[in-house]
């Protein structure tokens, strides 16, 4: 936890835990190295505290890209304001501190089987990705890579990336006890390679939290666009700033504003000038 606080020497210690899985230890005259073979699950909060949805990942991420090319996959956890939601997880805290008996669910397997049919699958299946598999994950990751160049993501995809995809479709056909990695999982691993890490490294963030807007709020959405063409003539130029206040006295929500004026600078029909200013395209 809290992987953003650690010491600058620290982070260039956890390099070699991370690729070559041993550590050196020199202490009191004694020289060793020890295996590492285990997985790293690391939290780190943004560099200001909490997640902006206007600003891009890397502008938030104080990490070199050494680390973050070293992890399988990355996701980002936002706390997303739901009352409904808030007030579900407010009951069950205050449950939980006022002696309220929690029932357990069970799962469709206990917790101990579900252990012991693990611990059968490392120990007894070592899956071989199939030709037909592999040619599917080639062009896949000669096309990643391509799109990726073209945005200058924030994390590299490396050959790492590509081990990591492996790795992810070997775990999803031990899960199955299968021989062979076939199609299916690697196109399930690239599916969950694609909503973790690649976008995270999305740069083009004009559509963000826009799929997940109610109706309601895309009515307000195109509102504020409206407003803000009305407000700013094609061809003719407004402070940003100046802009942002006059629709909020419109009564426009302030969060909504911001969301419009950067839906508009993402496509382009909004473009920034000299002195904090916004030109509306012709």
């Amino acid at each position: 936890d809290e992987f953003d606080k650690m010491d600058v020497n620290d982070r260039v210690a956890i390099h070699e835990a991370m690729e070559q899985q041993t550590i050196s230890i020199a202490k009191a005259g004694i020289t060793t190295m020890l295996n590492t073979r285990c997985s790293v699950v690391a939290a780190a909060n943004p560099r200001f505290g909490t997640y902006d949805d206007l600003t891009s990942t890397g502008e938030q991420m104080d990490f070199e890209t050494t680390i973050l090319s070293r992890f399988d996959m990355m996701f980002l956890v936002k706390d997303v304001r739901d009352p409904e939601r808030d007030y579900n997880l407010c009951m069950h805290m205050i449950g939980l501190h006022s002696g309220e008996v929690v029932d357990n669910r069970e799962g469709p397997l206990p917790v101990l089987e579900l252990r012991k049919y693990i611990s059968y699958c490392r120990d007894r299946c070592d899956p071989r990705i199939s030709p037909e598999a592999a040619e599917v994950l080639k062009n896949h990751y000669v096309s990643i890579r391509q799109a990726m160049k073209q945005e200058k993501a924030t994390v590299p995809i490396t050959v790492r990336q590509l081990e990591a995809i492996v790795r992810i479709s070997e775990s999803l056909a031990k899960m199955e006890l299968r021989d062979d990695v076939d199609v299916s999982h690697v196109e399930e691993a690239l599916r969950l390679f694609t909503v973790s890490t690649l976008d995270s490294a999305n740069k083009d963030r004009s559509n963000v939290g826009l799929d997940n807007l109610t109706e309601e709020q895309r009515a307000d959405l195109e509102k504020a666009q409206e407003q803000i063409r009305r407000l700013v003539p094609r061809g003719g130029r407004k402070s940003k700033f100046q802009l942002h206040a006059l629709l909020v006295q419109s009564g426009i929500d302030e969060a909504m504003a911001k969301r419009a004026i950067f839906v508009m600078m993402m496509s382009r029909e909004l473009e920034e000038r000299a002195a904090g200013t916004l030109q509306r395209r012709d």
